[in-house]
């Protein structure tokens, strides 16, 4: 009997993803290999044509989105322009992360902006009216929203209830209740000296501080892919060859170090910033390196076939809008550091209606897709950075509110068009 032999082709998308893997109808491996010069460039090329070339379209939209506004105005490159959008980002950058995990099970949490709103609200009311504590008082708040996303996870995951009906309800039923405890006056202004408000005041001001972050992380990015390809190159399958990590590593350095410079030039590290991108870390690494994270993007994917391999869906799923929720609470504390008040009656503030349209706008902006199964939550970080460089580059250049709205309407619209292309080009090339 003659033997055949296949070459599984990689998935252009796929982190870690190589070629040349030739197994029999054994499935014994008879190369393993990691990819040449030549190859990586000929895969390279290949997502660039595929439905993942998203984030480097962004990417580069972003670059040449800063380099316009710089040309209009010099200022908003400048360390503390830059600084500033730094922080600007968190709060709603950690909203749309949460944002990122309902969507990639292919649903839609339209609560959040009453969500952090709310926890905003419970806070000042329980710290600043009641005496609370602010420790507890902030531990309160998010389990307020934890609680929250509980519910209505339940009503979808359990009652049945679409995600979309379930969290209007929650849209209106929270922004009603925030403003119930915000009281008459519709703001409270909490401590500029206490533990929520230095949450985007609080500035590591030694340099060393920002250059030990840069050179930890890139340090853990490259033991992280390194042990990552031996494991692979031990199993038998595609690995990231050295070279590859090296250069990659190299950029992220070449990023982090000059991120270090430029926040340094201004009045160091924030720490709203450090905790952004710790829960950046620790999302990424729950989504891409545990067996939690292979069931979500597996639900997303094919809920009827992820609960037919085993997965408790309604958990699951439950478990998305906690986390949702949660974040959403999160969120809420740091834009109500900002303005170092709790009042969802300015367009900036949590509860209101433009945070909700801007954390969703993040995450579908950075390249999460709507129809689930793909997105990360770095897609949060790169939306936000467009959002929050769109609204600052007009603040310089003076542009109406009216007009930044439908700019960043008209972003996001094409953010969508594109993912929905790029979807029924990847469907044509599948059934091709």
């Amino acid at each position: 009997m003659s033997r055949r032999e296949t070459i599984p082709q990689a998935h252009p998308g796929r982190a870690g993803s190589g070629i040349g893997t030739v197994t029999t109808t054994g499935g014994r491996s008879l190369v393993a290999r990691g990819r040449n010069a030549r190859e990586y460039a000929d895969a390279a090329w290949s997502r660039l044509h595929s439905g993942e070339r998203g984030p480097i379209l962004v990417t580069l939209g972003l670059v040449a989105l800063w380099l316009v506004f710089y040309g209009l105005n010099q200022n908003f490159l400048s360390p503390r322009n830059l600084s500033n959008i730094s922080v600007d980002i968190v709060g709603t950058g950690l909203v749309a992360v949460g944002i990122v995990f309902v969507l990639l099970i292919g649903e839609i949490d339209l609560s959040v902006g009453s969500v952090s709103g709310l926890a905003g609200a419970t806070f000042a009311v329980l710290n600043v009216s009641l005496g609370m504590p602010e420790w507890l008082a902030v531990i309160v708040a998010v389990a307020s929203g934890m609680a929250v996303g509980a519910v209505h996870g339940f009503f979808f995951a359990r009652v049945g209830i679409p995600a979309f009906v379930v969290t209007l309800a929650g849209l209106l039923a929270w922004n009603g209740l925030t403003l119930h405890l915000l009281g008459t006056g519709g703001t409270i202004d909490i401590d500029e000296g206490g533990l929520v408000a230095a949450l985007t005041s609080y500035y590591f001001g030694a340099t060393s501080a920002a250059y030990s972050l840069a050179a930890l992380g890139s340090a853990a990015y490259f033991l992280a892919s390194y042990r990552s390809a031996k494991r692979r190159r031990v199993a038998g399958i595609p690995y990231r060859p050295l070279g590859e990590i090296l250069v990659r590593t190299g950029v992220l350095a070449g990023i982090g170090f000059t991120a270090a410079y430029v926040v340094n030039q201004f009045q160091g590290l924030p720490l709203a910033l450090l905790i952004f991108l710790v829960v950046l870390v620790g999302s990424d690494y729950v989504l891409r390196r545990t067996c939690y994270g292979r069931k979500i993007f597996a639900v997303g994917s094919g809920a009827e076939a992820a609960r037919r391999a085993g997965v408790n869906i309604v958990r699951l799923r439950i478990s998305m809008f906690i986390v949702s929720g949660t974040l959403a609470a999160i969120g809420g504390l740091f834009v109500a550091s900002g303005l170092t008040s709790a009042s969802p009656t300015t367009s900036r503030a949590a509860g209101s209606g433009m945070l909700l349209i801007n954390a969703v706008a993040a995450a579908v902006i950075g390249c999460t897709s709507l129809f689930g199964g793909r997105g990360s939550p770095w897609s949060a970080l790169l939306g936000v950075l467009v959002i929050q460089s769109l609204a600052s580059g007009m603040a310089f250049l003076g542009v109406e509110d009216s007009v930044q709205f439908m700019i960043i309407g008209a972003v996001l619209l094409a953010a969508v068009a594109t993912d929905s292309l790029a979807r029924r080009s990847q469907g044509t090339r599948d059934r091709a």
